[in-house]
Order: C-alpha cells, then sequence, then structure tokens
C-alpha cells in the first residue's frame, strides 16, 4: 500500500514538473494585446471615396543578438633564447550576447468603398486608400489598395515596430491614385 502512494504522489509531481515546463517557455514570450481600436471613416476631399477598418496591435518579448566586446586576461607565450616566458595582458574578445526587446506586430484591416464606381471620367474611376507606415527605426514605407468596382473591398496587411501609421483616401484610375486627395488620417500612433 505505501509503494502504490509513493508511485502516485511521484506521478502527480511529475506531472506538475512537466505541465510547469511546458507553459513556461510559451509564457515568457506569448502576445499581449497592446491596442485594439477602429480607424476612420476617411474619404477623399470629394467625398467619392471612404475607408475605415479596425487595427491591432500586440507586444511581444524576443531576444535581440547583438556583438559585445569585453576585456579579457589572457596568457601569452613566447621563447627567448631558449626559454620559455610567459606575460599576462588584457585584450578585447569579441562575443555574442542577447537581451530582451519588446516588439509590436500590428495588423490593420479594412474597407475601401467607391461611390463614383461608374463615372464617366475614367481617370477618377477607382477610390485608392495609401497607407503611410513609419517604424521606430527605418525608413517609411507605403501600402496601396485600390477598388474600382461597386461592392466595397476588403483588404488587410501586417507589420511590426510601427511608431505611427495614416491614411489617405483619393480617386484614381487602375494604375494609381490622380487626384481628390483627402487629407492624412490617423489609423495608430505609438504612445
Amino acid at each position: 500500500m505505501r509503494f502504490i502512494k509513493k508511485f502516485a504522489v511521484s506521478a502527480v509531481a511529475a506531472a506538475a514538473l512537466i505541465g510547469g515546463a511546458l507553459l513556461s517557455p510559451a509564457s515568457a514570450n506569448a502576445a499581449v494585446p497592446y491596442f485594439d481600436g477602429p480607424w476612420g471613416p476617411y474619404f477623399s476631399s470629394d467625398h467619392k471615396a471612404e475607408a475605415s477598418g479596425f487595427v491591432s496591435v500586440e507586444k511581444h518579448k524576443t531576444k535581440k543578438w547583438y556583438w559585445d566586446k569585453k576585456k579579457v586576461l589572457v596568457k601569452e607565450c613566447y621563447w627567448k633564447h631558449g626559454e620559455k616566458k610567459c606575460d599576462w595582458k588584457y585584450v578585447w574578445k569579441k562575443f555574442k550576447a542577447w537581451k530582451w526587446v519588446d516588439e509590436y506586430k500590428f495588423t490593420v484591416k479594412g474597407e475601401l468603398i467607391n461611390h463614383a464606381w461608374d463615372t464617366h471620367h475614367k481617370k477618377y474611376r477607382c477610390a485608392w486608400a495609401t497607407f503611410k507606415i513609419e517604424p521606430f527605426s527605418g525608413p517609411t514605407y507605403f501600402k496601396k489598395f485600390k477598388n474600382c468596382g461597386e461592392d466595397p473591398k476588403h483588404f488587410w496587411f501586417s507589420g511590426k515596430n510601427a511608431e505611427h501609421i495614416s491614411v489617405k483616401v483619393s480617386r484614381g484610375d487602375h494604375w494609381g491614385p490622380k487626384g481628390f486627395f483627402g487629407p492624412w488620417g490617423t489609423v495608430y500612433d505609438h504612445v
């Protein structure tokens, strides 16, 4: 009877240890909701193109690797007049290290509505939404979406570490925005 009790207690303890070991790495860099919210609606200057949607940002902890230098005491030996001599001196050694950094992953979802899809002016038959993404470090980049049809067009894009995301709604043809540019509207601002 005593053997069965010891076996049962050790099995429960082992299951708890395994469960804790399986959960701890996942919880170390699990995504934490940082920001969720709607954006828009934003319009072209003639109000015939409209964009609105939802943005969500998650905060992750990730390892960032970098090269570091450290002074290390080393023994340097040489032969002089048939005799081995050794000196101690400090030299710089390069080594790879890491640190935990916060990373912000964003997803922008939206809907682009074209109220002038049947216009006779071919230059302004499509609705355009141009997004400007400004990261914490690195160059600013743009994403463009168009809708040349009657039905609303749904789109999405994602990235990481954006400090500001803005949108400008305009009208144009199949190849790009041509006119009726609305003002830049805020989609997300990192605080």
